[in-house]
């Protein structure tokens, strides 16, 4: 496994809607550290839905970016999807909260999958995209950090797969607006190290229940 990329937003203008984003993300040369809190000079405007501990890096996979260049019938870049990191060598489709990467020194842990929003619509120029991207199952992984380290593109990737039962990227996906889970679904998902705000969520359906 590569990291193929490095990317580092700016705050820029939303296109066609007001306010500024950090979703422009551009590939960069040489060392790059990342913290507790992600990628250093990174700029994470929307904190109520971006950033944070268990939000701290978005990676997104070369596996997936080729069913969208198939599909699109173009060559995505790196950091077009807003990722972080862009590596190459795994399945996004099987990856799972609690898998781990490794890169030099820095070590990241999946926490959840990405949800789609708007302003990622208005990147992509198309008012469909969150629908056309849901539907695809193929949402890149947020990662809380265990270890801090400078990484740069061309890096190996160590690629360590979650002990306890999986919980794909995907399947939580295509959790996102239902609203009625089954509680072996929740009980297997808080089972797995999800992101906090999907742990409060979870417990308190699966309290419901009871």
């Amino acid at each position: 496994m590569k990291l193929l990329a490095v990317n580092l937003g700016k705050p820029e203008r939303i296109p066609s809607k007001t306010g500024m984003t950090g979703i422009f993300k551009r590939p960069q040369t040489g060392p790059m550290r990342i913290g507790k809190l992600g990628l250093e000079g990174d700029a994470v405007l929307d904190r109520k839905h971006h950033g944070g501990v268990d939000q701290a890096i978005y990676v997104y996979f070369q596996s997936d970016y080729d069913f969208w260049d198939a599909q699109m019938g173009i060559r995505i870049q790196p950091g077009t999807f807003g990722e972080n990191l862009t590596i190459d060598g795994v399945d996004g489709m099987a990856v799972c909260v609690g898998d781990r990467f490794a890169i030099g020194e820095a070590v990241l842990e999946v926490t959840s999958h990405r949800t789609p929003c708007s302003v990622f619509a208005a990147r992509m120029g198309d008012p469909r995209w969150v629908k056309t991207f849901h539907r695809a199952g193929r949402p890149g992984a947020y990662c809380r950090v265990i270890a801090e380290g400078a990484v740069e593109a061309g890096m190996d990737v160590g690629y360590q797969k979650f002990a306890g039962e999986p919980v794909t990227i995907s399947e939580l996906m295509a959790l996102d607006g239902v609203r009625e889970i089954p509680r072996a679904t929740l009980e297997r998902a808080l089972r797995a190290p999800v992101h906090y705000k999907m742990r409060d969520d979870y417990e308190a359906r699966l309290a419901s229940l009871f």
